[in-house]
């Protein structure tokens, strides 16, 4: 067979699409293209694989949808073999020295190698760095498989836009950037992705993988100034948030807003094109001070816990401070460098005993991955403070008597309201700040 038959075979669905990693990028993907191709979905993670088996997604993002009978599920790498379209969502996180890790990819790639059908279409939905989808697949394919690009397999690059618990910007909604090696390649990723969204040509892999990382960038930069600006107003005693408002009134401002800033893409990305710079000889100040600026955040907001308790006439050492939420964002249940976790480490370096409740998180993946056991919220009591850190729906539009029934009363007990649901008006009882 030859890359077009290949296509043929899809199209007819003789043979099946094979997506590599079901996580919150790969599964959407898989069951938006089941509605249109045979898909094989593969992941090395048992788990996952015999829980959407039986019909459950712990992301909540697909379980809906998990009744396709286009797309099965399996942990036998050998069905790649079948399968003349890989599609490789996996994670592309960063080291603890902020240094890009590829071993997800790299380990994707050489599951597909040893087990590829020939000739076969090979795309990276992962985010990288500009060049390394192209030199990965080449260093594995070719250098350890032994495998002859243009022959016995083709390389193409489509980025994901997947947005986690956002049911407006849907993969069906949102275009999908492609790329590829050569215009056959590229014929036939417009093809597969043009059945379920809008697709953009870029003109080569390099350009899509640069389009993916500064899309990210961008928002991170936006953020880090707010941020910045929360930190001075803050010292002028002034509201930020009624700023942002006020400056919302003239037509070319664009409204961003403080907080933490986690999560699997904006607070991951930039690290991948503040390595490729600096590889060439380049330092990406602004890039990487928006990052610094963002990353302190958590430790700003503990340390003006420990005033307001002070402040509150509590004492410290011993003090109850619960945190409300730990996903990275409001309404999902992605706990992916969230930066809450950053504000729970200080406060117990400091003593004081933290208790964290989150109606969304998994509190099996809070203890497997930040050892962090949770609490439900009707347990907690006595409280010295409150941080509430995430907008979580549960959270919004409650009355101050709510919050206060978790807390001591016996002095004024401290609000830190980090995502601004509430104003000082509507906690009289409380020593109010926002961020």
């Amino acid at each position: 067979m030859n890359f077009t038959e290949n296509l043929e075979a899809v199209k007819t669905k003789k043979k099946p699409i094979a997506i590599v990693g079901l996580g919150y990028v790969g599964l959407p993907i898989a069951m938006a293209l089941g509605k249109y191709f045979k898909i094989t979905g593969f992941d090395i993670n048992e788990k996952r694989i015999a829980d959407l088996n039986r019909g459950v997604d712990h992301t909540g993002e697909c379980t809906d949808l998990l009744n396709n009978k286009n797309v099965s599920f399996t942990t036998d790498q050998k069905l790649l073999a079948d399968c003349p379209i890989v599609i490789i969502a996996v994670p592309t996180p960063v080291t603890n020295f902020k240094a890009p890790d590829l071993g997800p990819l790299e380990s994707a790639m050489r599951i597909v190698g040893k087990n590829i059908h020939k000739p076969a279409l090979i795309t990276v939905e992962s985010t990288v760095y500009p060049g390394a989808t192209e030199l990965v697949s080449s260093n594995i394919l070719e250098g350890e498989f032994g495998l002859k690009r243009g022959t016995d397999y083709k390389v193409g690059y489509s980025p994901e836009r997947i947005n986690p618990g956002d049911k407006e910007h849907t993969i069906e909604n949102t275009t999908k950037i492609v790329a590829a090696e050569d215009q056959e390649t590229l014929s036939i990723l417009e093809y597969i992705f043009g059945k379920v969204t809008k697709t953009f040509s870029a003109s080569n892999i390099k350009t899509a993988e640069a389009a993916k990382v500064i899309e990210n960038i961008q928002r991170d930069l936006n953020i880090a100034l707010v941020n910045e600006l929360a930190l001075i107003f803050d010292r002028l005693d002034i509201n930020t948030n009624e700023v942002i408002d006020a400056a919302s009134t003239k037509w070319n401002f664009h409204s961003y807003r403080p907080g933490l800033v986690g999560g699997h893409c904006i607070g991951v990305d930039p690290y991948y094109l503040a390595h490729c710079a600096e590889s060439l000889g380049y330092i990406p100040e602004v890039i990487l001070s928006s990052r610094r600026i963002n990353e302190s955040v958590g430790n700003f907001i503990s340390g003006k816990l420990l005033k307001l308790l002070i402040e509150s006439g509590r004492d410290i050492n011993g003090a109850n401070v619960g945190i409300l939420g730990f996903t990275f964002k409001e309404n999902i249940r992605d706990i992916r460098n969230t930066r809450v976790v950053d504000i729970v480490k200080l406060m117990k370096e400091h003593r004081i005993n933290v208790f964290v409740s989150d109606p969304w998180a998994s509190p099996q993946e809070m203890k497997a991955e930040y050892g962090i056991q949770t609490t439900d919220i009707k347990d907690l009591k006595n409280l010295d403070a409150i941080v509430l850190a995430v907008r979580h729906d549960q959270y919004v539009n409650q009355k101050e008597e709510f919050f206060l029934n978790l807390c001591n009363i016996g002095k004024k007990p401290v609000f830190m309201d980090v995502k601004s649901v509430y104003n000082a008006s509507d906690m009289p009882n409380f020593l109010y700040w926002r961020l």
